[in-house]
C-alpha cells in the first residue's frame, strides 16, 4: 500500500473519529448535565458542564447577550448552574431561571477555591463552580438577587448617592481653592451654598471657579428631583416602607433603601440575622483560648450600611429622642474615646437594622422606651 494511501486512511478514521466525538459530547449535554458552572466576563461566558459521576461532557464559551445566551441554555434540559456574583449575574441568573434552570449565585468573597487559587483562569473557575454545585451548594455561600422592578428602583437611589458624592467633592475644591488664595467661604447647608458663597469668591477665582458653581446647582437640582422620585415610589410602591421609618431618625430615603435591598423580610428566619446580612457583625477568628475583638465584616450592601450609620448618629446626636437605641448607645460611648463613639454608632446601627426588620415583619407600632418599660415593670414588681 503506498504512502499516499496510508495517509488518507489514517485522515479517514480520525475524521470519523472526532465526528463520533462530537456528536457523542453533544449527545452527553443534549440528555442532561448534572451541574454546568458559567464564569462570566465581559462580553462572553465560559461554561463547564459535568456529570453525575463528576466527568467533564463539555466546556465551550458563550456570548453574553440576551439572544444568544438564551437560545444556548434553552438547548440544554434543566440542571444546575453555577454562576458568580457580578456585574451581569442579575440579569443572567433571571435569564437562566426563566429557561427552567436552577440559578446557583455563589458569593466570590466567600469561595476562597476559586478567589485564592494560584491556577486562576475564566476556564478553571467555571469548572470549580460545576463541582461544587454538584458536590454541595452550601460551599458556594449562595445569594439571592433582587428581582428586576426592585433593582430598577434601587438604581434610582444609588444614582442619586453619586450625585450627592460629586456635589460633595466640587464643594470641597472649592472650599480648598479659595483656602489656598488666603479668604475663607462662610459655614452654610449644601443646600443654600450657591447663594450663600457665591459672592465670597475671589475675583481672580471667578474665572475658574464659576463654572463649577454651575455644575453645583444643576447637581442640587437633580438630587432633588431624585429625592422626590424616591418619596413617590415609597408611597406607590412600598407601602412596607411606612413601618420600618417609624424610627425617628430613619428618612424615607433610609427605609425604602431597607426595603429594597432585603427585598424579602421573609428570607430571614430571626431579625437579628439582618445585622449580618449587612456587615454589621464583627468578624471572629477564634483558636482555641483565643477569641480576639475583630472590626465589622462590612459584608452586604455598602450604601445601606452607610445610611444606617448615619441615622445612629443622629439617634445618638443633639436632636435624637429618648429611646432605647439612644440609651443603648450613649452606655458604649461612655466607656470614652473617638473609638467608643465609633463602635456605639455601630452598635446602634445593627440594633436598628434588626427593630426595623422586626417592625416589617410584625406590623407592630414602634414603641421607643420599649424594653425601659418593661424593665421598669420587672423591678416594680420585684
Amino acid at each position: 500500500m503506498c504512502d499516499e494511501h496510508k495517509r488518507a486512511l489514517q485522515e479517514r478514521r480520525l475524521a470519523v473519529v472526532k465526528t463520533i466525538k462530537s456528536e457523542s459530547s453533544k449527545k452527553t449535554m443534549a440528555d442532561g448535565a448534572t451541574a454546568v458552572g458559567l464564569d462570566l466576563s465581559d462580553r462572553k461566558g465560559r461554561f463547564h458542564a459535568i456529570e453525575e459521576q463528576g466527568k467533564t461532557i463539555e466546556k465551550g464559551t458563550v456570548p453574553l447577550e440576551a439572544v444568544q445566551l438564551q437560545r444556548w441554555a434553552s438547548n440544554i434540559p434543566p440542571t444546575v448552574m453555577a454562576i458568580e456574583a457580578g456585574t451581569h449575574s442579575p440579569w443572567v441568573s433571571r435569564l437562566l431561571t426563566a429557561c427552567g434552570h436552577e440559578v446557583i449565585v455563589a458569593n466570590p468573597v466567600k469561595v476562597a477555591l476559586i478567589t485564592k487559587n494560584t491556577n486562576k483562569s475564566d476556564g478553571v473557575d467555571a469548572e470549580y463552580l460545576a463541582r461544587l454545585a454538584r458536590f454541595d451548594r452550601k460551599l458556594l455561600h449562595p445569594i439571592q438577587h433582587r428581582g428586576e422592578q426592585a433593582q430598577l428602583d434601587l438604581q434610582v437611589i444609588r444614582t442619586r448617592e453619586i450625585m450627592v458624592e460629586s456635589r460633595t467633592k466640587l464643594i470641597g475644591h472649592l472650599r480648598g481653592a479659595v483656602k489656598s488664595f488666603g479668604a475663607r467661604l462662610p459655614k452654610c447647608s449644601t443646600e443654600a451654598f450657591v447663594n450663600k458663597t457665591s459672592k465670597a469668591i475671589p475675583e481672580q477665582l471667578r474665572a475658574a471657579l464659576d463654572p463649577v458653581y454651575v455644575q453645583i446647582e444643576h447637581l442640587t437640582t437633580t438630587i432633588a428631583g431624585y429625592d422626590r422620585q424616591i418619596e413617590k415610589t415609597a408611597k406607590e410602591r412600598y407601602p412596607e416602607v411606612e413601618r420600618v421609618g417609624q424610627v425617628k431618625g430613619v428618612g424615607t430615603l433610609t427605609a425604602l433603601s431597607f426595603v429594597l435591598v432585603l427585598e424579602d423580610a421573609g428570607r430571614f428566619r430571626r431579625s437579628r440575622s439582618v445585622g449580618a446580612f449587612l456587615g454589621l457583625t464583627s468578624k471572629r477568628d477564634q483558636s482555641g483560648e483565643s477569641d480576639p475583638q475583630r472590626r465589622i465584616t462590612k459584608a452586604g450592601d455598602r450604601l445601606m450600611r452607610r445610611l444606617l450609620i448615619q441615622s445612629a448618629h443622629y439617634i445618638l446626636g443633639a436632636f435624637g429622642e429618648d429611646c432605647d437605641l439612644r440609651r443603648h448607645g450613649l452606655r458604649i460611648s461612655e466607656r470614652g474615646g473617638n473609638r467608643a463613639k465609633k463602635r456605639a454608632a455601630v452598635a446602634v446601627a445593627r440594633k436598628l437594622s434588626v427593630l426595623m426588620h422586626r417592625l416589617w415583619v410584625s406590623g407592630e407600632t414602634y414603641e421607643p422606651l420599649r424594653n425601659s418599660g418593661k424593665v421598669l415593670e420587672l423591678s416594680s414588681a420585684a
